[in-house]
């Protein structure tokens, strides 16, 4: 493994200068915070990749009944789904979903 200089800075970076907090304790929390949501993306990300194999598997049986790859008023519902609960970024993120689940087949 080769170490660069960027590494080595970081290693000798106190935990307050890694977190732009001002106090060790704030350091730590925002620590904590972030280990935290590092294993949240992690399952974000896995549940996006069991999202997308579900969708293969039902474009699949779409496909093979004669229909076509998408069904356009199911993607309207998830886009309203996710605006519902996310507001408007929501819709953004449910585009994202649809475009990484669509097309796999």
């Amino acid at each position: 493994m080769t170490v660069t200089a960027a590494d080595v800075t970081a290693a000798h970076m106190t935990a307050a200068e890694k977190t732009g907090a001002r106090t060790s304790e704030a350091a730590d929390v925002i620590t904590g915070a972030r280990e935290r949501i590092d294993a949240l993306d992690d399952r974000i990300i896995g549940l996006i990749q069991e999202r997308m194999a579900v969708s293969a598997v039902i474009q699949e049986a779409r496909i093979t009944s004669g229909g076509r790859r998408v069904n356009l008023s199911r993607e309207m519902e998830v886009l309203d789904h996710y605006r519902e609960a996310l507001g408007k970024p929501g819709t953004s993120l449910a585009m994202t979903l649809l475009e990484l689940c669509r097309g796999r087949v």
